[in-house]
């Protein structure tokens, strides 16, 4: 996660106006989140969760709504989407629970190892695979034997037909969230250019040769993949 760029910068107007812009694709996100809990319930009732990328705290207040005893690392780097999730873990009561961290994995502090990380929608920023293995192996890094990666990425082979058809059904999604026609433009140009879209099968050989067990694809909509995988013990 060091010194990454991401091609759209999240100033406080664009953080401040994230959650909504994308409201209406809610039930998708909650689908996750839901299929997050359930991945994850077998994990102790005093777990540490590591949040990477945690933007403005969607999957951390899921979860520590559903498991009241569980801590949390947020790391940001992106000050006006860490204030917005901190500001919502105050909403909430869970601030004793939490630690906020503005910037990267690697100026994180030494802590406890984690049990679970989540890492929703970050790698494919990561356009070189060495950097994007190397993002995953400072994740592991921070886990405990066996403990849990979730991640989610957009994947799809470029190359192919399918990627084509199932790309107009994204931006028809798009459309029906009402994203302006600048921004859909502006994120279409950047897939394969400031994007990584990978074959699913590409990113279950990065995050497996990262210091994890093959991952399991455990949930799709359109071209967002999740999977999850253990930390080689």
């Amino acid at each position: 996660m060091k010194d990454q760029k991401p091609s759209i910068v999240f100033d406080q107007e664009r953080a401040s106006s994230y959650d909504k812009r994308f409201a209406k694709l809610a039930p998708m996100r909650d689908a996750l989140h839901l299929c997050i809990r359930i991945v994850l319930s077998e994990l102790p009732d005093d777990a540490r969760i590591l949040c990477v990328g945690a933007g403005t705290g969607l999957e951390l207040i899921d979860l520590a709504q559903t498991f009241p005893q569980w801590q949390f690392t947020a790391v940001e780097p992106a000050a006006p989407m860490l204030d917005i999730c901190r500001q919502k873990a105050e909403a909430c009561g869970i601030t004793s629970r939490c630690t906020f961290h503005e910037g990267y994995l690697d100026s994180l502090p030494a802590s406890d190892s984690f049990h679970a990380a989540t890492c929703l929608l970050v790698s494919h920023f990561f356009m070189q695979q060495e950097e994007r293995r190397n993002f995953f192996r400072q994740i592991a890094a921070r886990l405990l034997p066996d403990g849990y990666l979730v991640s989610s990425d957009l994947a799809s082979d470029m190359s192919t037909a399918s990627y084509q058809s199932l790309l107009a059904v994204w931006l028809r999604m798009l459309r029906y969230a009402e994203t302006p026609a600048e921004e859909i433009e502006k994120y279409v140009t950047s897939y394969g250019r400031d994007t990584a879209i990978l074959p699913p099968q590409e990113v279950e050989s990065i995050i497996a040769s990262s210091g994890f067990d093959t991952p399991v694809l455990f949930f799709q909509t359109l071209l967002i993949h999740a999977w999850y995988a253990k930390r080689t013990a």
